[in-house]
């Protein structure tokens, strides 16, 4: 039986129109692996991910000392509490991704959306 639908997905589908409008040679800022946010690397996805595994949400909003305590609670590992402590006293975080950009990650740019 042929499927009706033979779309690959859309960030796929994009890049692959976007590839063939250029003449084949991919645009750098769009070979990215799927699944990668724009502004991202995917090392970046996974330690930003690595990182929010530890960071209970009961933790935010929170300052750095919540932040350490919620993580601590968590079991995490010395690296991730280490890290949590070059935080700047006295800000609080609404969310990973604010921590995560305090720390110097990048995150998504959604004035770069594909």
């Amino acid at each position: 039986m042929e499927r009706g639908n033979t779309k690959h997905g859309v960030a796929l589908d994009d890049q692959m129109r976007d590839e063939a409008a250029g003449g084949g040679a991919p645009d750098a800022t769009l070979a990215r692996p799927i699944g990668t946010p724009v502004g991202m690397t995917p090392e970046d996805v996974e330690a930003r991910s690595e990182l929010g595994r530890f960071i209970p949400k009961a933790s935010l909003p929170g300052d750095r000392d919540d932040l350490i305590a919620g993580a601590t609670e968590m079991n995490a590992p010395d690296e991730v509490i280490d890290v949590l402590g070059r935080l700047p006293e006295g800000e609080v975080y609404d969310t990973v991704n604010q921590i995560w950009a305090a720390l110097g990650g990048r995150n998504e740019d959604p004035a770069r959306r594909p």
